[in-house]
C-alpha cells in the first residue's frame, strides 16, 4: 500500500506544479487573447499563494512536504526514495541534468516574480 500512496502523492505533486507553471502560462495567454477567467480572483489568488509556498520553502530551506511524504511512502515500499528533491529529482531523470540548490532556489524565485508582476500588470478582478 506504501507504493500505492507513494504515487497517489506524486500524482498531487505533479498537479500542484503544473497548475503553477501551466497555469501562468495560461494566464498570460489569456491576457493577450482576452479570456475573462483568467482574471478570476479566486483562482489568481490562489496561483500565486502556490508559488510563494515553493519561494518560502526554498528560501527558507525547507524541503516541500509532498517530496518528503512520497520519499518515506517509497522507502517504506522498499523503493527508491529521492535524492535531493521532488523538482532537481525528475529533471535528473527526465533531461539527465543536474544543477546545484541555489539554481532552483532562483528559477523557483524569478517564476514567483514572473507571477508576482503578473499579478500587478494584469491584475484579477471580482466577479460582477
Amino acid at each position: 500500500m506504501y507504493a500505492f500512496f507513494a504515487d497517489v502523492i506524486l500524482i498531487i505533486h505533479i498537479f500542484f506544479v503544473l497548475f503553477i507553471i501551466l497555469g501562468q502560462a495560461l494566464i498570460i495567454v489569456g491576457w493577450r487573447w482576452g479570456w475573462s477567467w483568467t482574471r478570476d480572483l479566486t483562482l489568481r489568488v490562489w496561483h500565486l499563494v502556490a508559488i510563494g509556498v515553493v519561494v518560502a520553502q526554498v528560501w527558507l530551506g525547507i524541503f516541500c512536504p509532498l517530496t518528503i511524504l512520497e520519499s518515506n511512502l517509497r522507502y517504506w515500499a522498499d523503493q527508491e526514495g529521492y535524492q535531493s528533491s521532488f523538482i532537481s529529482d525528475w529533471l535528473q531523470r527526465l533531461f539527465f541534468y543536474t544543477a546545484p540548490p541555489w539554481v532552483f532556489t532562483l528559477a523557483y524565485s524569478l517564476f514567483g516574480l514572473l507571477m508576482l508582476l503578473t499579478w500587478l500588470v494584469y491584475p484579477p478582478r471580482r466577479k460582477s
